[in-house]
């Protein structure tokens, strides 16, 4: 699996310390940037790491910035994207099991470093239960305009 991870400059810090998490765990990671916590605009960040996601260049994605709020809508807007901003282990679960989220959005400013990797692992090491699920995921993508 190759994943795709991006914050802005909100996100930065805790970007770093989720890939130095998947490099002890052998994650193979695509960074997207921000290189650095100089100011730049989410939307950027969230169209690479959303396109990335969507073309099958990488399987999964992560996105982080100050709340998780905005990096999440912008890449909610790419068709394809099932951005899911979690604040705990259950609801990063449930993104997976319920709703095959491929991409989770993190709050830096929000979410502690400790908590965060918790959600990572959780989200990352659970697989869509498929079933009644994905009925109700092909009906999301059917909303796509």
């Amino acid at each position: 699996m190759l994943l795709a991870i991006g914050s802005d400059h909100g996100g930065y810090n805790l970007k770093e310390e989720i890939k130095k998490m998947l490099d002890e765990q052998g994650v193979a990671y695509r960074d997207f940037g921000t290189h650095s916590p100089a100011s730049v605009d989410y939307p950027d960040i969230a169209r690479e790491v959303g396109s990335a996601v969507v073309s099958g260049e990488c399987e999964k994605g992560i996105l982080i910035c100050g709340t998780g709020i905005g990096i999440s809508i912008a890449a909610n807007k790419i068709k394809g994207v099932r951005a899911a901003l979690c604040h705990d282990e259950f609801s990063a679960q449930m993104a997976r099991e319920h709703n095959n989220a491929n991409i989770l959005a993190l709050g830096q400013r929000v979410t502690g470093i400790g908590l965060a990797l918790n959600i990572v692992n959780k989200w990352l090491n659970t697989e869509f239960a498929g079933g009644r699920h994905a009925v109700r995921v092909d009906k999301i993508m059917n909303l796509e305009c």
